[in-house]
């Protein structure tokens, strides 16, 4: 089946499904997401940080008012808005080095954000800063973080290079009791966890991996030593090496161009292409930089979720590829849809605009490409939000040097095997100096949730028992029975590709409660059964279910390798429409949070802990 371009009313949808179908049976493996293994045990040097050298230290047993644990944005933003709102004896921890979350992390040759600067790095106005790109390095975004921090006095009490190892509600001091993996033992009035989904990398289940001899490593632990060069490239110690690597996402996209530049030669391994769409990054701006009003990033942030989430918008202030396709992402992210016309025209109505974009991007992959069998390979076969859509202005070009060949590896299950000097593929080896892997982080999976932070809330009860049954919160941040602690994430919350601002709003409401609590002297905050019940009921009774779509996807993180649906566990009316719900509440009373009297307190200990819907 080729990609001619065809206008919505001639796509052959039956023969179009027959085709994702097929290319989706290419792909599914019987092993799921085991297929993967985590950086720990005999690989745990894969998550090790070469960046910072861990200091030691001392372990800390000197109580505070406040704990973020984890420094990405998320953490950071909500340690700002405690600290402007008058909490000083803050503390932030995080495993890595130093602030940033996964841009610390993330330092491999070509890395930057796709989303547009000017709405993804938070506080440009409160920090006086103007990103220097619209797609802004890498290198440019973890300084963002550290200049917040700067700004905000967060390094005044940080424990780098800390992972908390438990959390344990004390009834009697009505704090959490806080356990490290460097010995510390504290107490901490409130906990906020943010310790992110993008920080600890996964690596392919390869047989035979831990007996290659040549030099590997993950991309979110990039081997400068080794490769030479820098974020912009430059890698001269490649220069006479095979290179292979294995991945095709996000990541791949980025890496892909420099290592075709610099490396003898380069072999990437590909289970499924990504989609690739055009970049256009530029240099910011310098008058329109200076034409612009005070509170125009803020303007320009809400107009941008606002259109992603599908609201109706008087004029779209970001033109880019994910606002071109702001209604397809429905199938993924929470937001409002056209009601004004039937579910199932709806349906149709997507499907026909999901294969007219497809087609296009497909081919983009023929004008580009030379070989028409590279190119074959490199169209994407699935629905739009299948896969995380990709942007670059080089990557396909890559495929057209000499040096670079395709290796997919769709009809073998993915990679055999590794030898002591080759990776296998079917029946073929390929010989290769070193290896990189692309393949990303444990996406979705927080300690709380891993189970690798240990919470015990009242009466001894973990939060995973309290959650045996499914998430049970208020509004996605905190739960009945585990008092004054909060969690940021997309659990009965809502999401958006843009997620830095969901983060900052959460970290705004989580701020603006306890505040509340401190300013009232409240005892203590937790949310009452009652109101979690009904946030629970209100989260399912939304939820749209895409289930059908996700199952009909290639296998990916998405849908758990082809697994299971991520439907329901988000607030499918979307970010814009949750965002209004906070406001509203957080003018209000609070009483279903704030535990203010002997007979809040009462009845809050005599309800079983976790209690809620079924």
């Amino acid at each position: 089946m080729t990609s001619t371009s065809h206008g919505a009313d001639d796509v052959d949808l039956e023969a179009l499904r027959r085709k994702h179908a097929q290319e989706r049976d290419r792909r599914i493996r019987p092993d799921g997401a085991r297929q993967y293994r985590g950086t720990t045990g005999e690989f745990g040097y894969y998550a090790k940080d070469p960046y910072t050298p861990r200091a030691e230290r001392e372990p800390v047993t000197t109580d505070v008012e406040a704990l973020v644990i984890g420094a990405g944005f998320g953490g950071l933003l909500t340690a700002s808005f405690l600290r402007e709102r008058g909490v000083q004896d803050l503390r932030l921890m995080d495993e890595a080095g130093d602030v940033g979350g996964t841009w610390y992390w993330n330092r491999y040759p070509g890395v930057r954000c796709d989303i547009e600067s000017y709405v993804y790095m938070p506080l440009l106005e409160e920090t006086g800063y103007m990103p220097s790109q619209r797609y802004a390095p890498g290198e440019e975004i973890r300084r963002h973080a550290v200049r917040i921090a700067e700004h905000f006095d967060l390094y005044r009490d940080t424990l780098f290079h800390t992972r908390a190892t438990g959390l344990s509600w004390d009834e009697d001091s009505t704090m959490w009791i806080v356990e490290t993996d460097r010995q510390d033992r504290f107490r901490a009035r409130y906990v906020v966890t943010s310790s992110g989904t993008l920080t600890q990398p996964k690596l392919p289940g390869i047989p035979g991996i831990e007996n290659f001899r040549g030099h590997t490593f993950h991309t979110s632990r990039w081997d400068y030593g080794y490769t030479g060069g820098d974020a912009e490239g430059g890698m001269t110690g490649l220069a006479d090496r095979t290179v292979a690597v294995v991945g095709t996402g996000a990541t791949g996209l980025q890496i892909v161009p420099h290592l075709a530049r610099d490396a003898g030669r380069l072999l990437v391994f590909q289970r499924t292409p990504s989609t690739v769409d055009v970049r256009d990054n530029r240099p910011t701006d310098p008058e329109w930089a200076r034409s612009l009003e005070p509170g125009w990033q803020r303007e320009r942030m809400d107009n941008f979720l606002e259109v992603l989430a599908g609201e109706e918008v008087e004029r779209c202030l970001v033109t880019d590829g994910w606002t071109a396709t702001a209604h397809l992402q429905r199938k993924i992210l929470s937001g409002a849809v056209d009601e004004s016309v039937d579910a199932d025209e709806r349906e149709r109505r997507d499907e026909r605009d999901d294969a007219v974009t497809m087609n296009r991007l497909r081919e983009r992959v023929e004008a580009v490409v030379d070989d028409p069998e590279v190119a074959e390979a490199l169209k994407p076969w699935y629905r739009y939000m299948c896969k995380r859509p990709g942007f670059s202005d080089e990557y396909l070009q890559a495929f057209n040097r000499p040096t670079v060949t395709l290796v997919d590896t769709a009809d073998h299950g993915g990679i055999a095997s590794m030898s002591e000097d080759a990776i296998v593929v079917g029946e073929t080896e390929y010989p290769v100096d070193c290896v990189i892997f692309a393949t990303g982080f444990e996406t979705g999976v927080s300690g709380v949730v891993s189970g690798t932070l240990p919470v015990i809330g009242r009466g001894g009860r973990p939060l995973l028992e309290a959650w045996g049954r499914g998430p049970r919160t208020l509004h996605g941040f905190s739960t009945h029975g585990f008092p004054n602690l909060f969690q940021l994430g997309a659990v009965q919350n809502a999401n958006s590709v843009k997620f830095v601002h969901i983060l900052q709003e959460q970290a705004l409401h989580i701020a603006e409660v306890i505040a509340r609590a401190q300013q009232e002297g409240a005892r203590w905050v937790e949310p009452s059964p009652q109101a979690q019940e009904e946030w629970v009921r209100t989260v399912r009774e939304t939820a749209r279910d895409e289930s059908r779509f996700q199952a009909e996807c290639t296998p990916g993180y998405y849908n758990a390798e082809g697994q299971q649906s991520i439907t329901g566990f988000t607030f499918s009316p979307g970010p814009v429409v949750f965002h209004r719900l906070l406001r509203q509440w957080r003018r209000g009373d609070m009483a279903d949070m704030l535990v203010r009297t002997d007979e809040d307190a009462d009845r809050r200990t005599a309800a079983p802990v976790g209690a809620g819907v079924s």
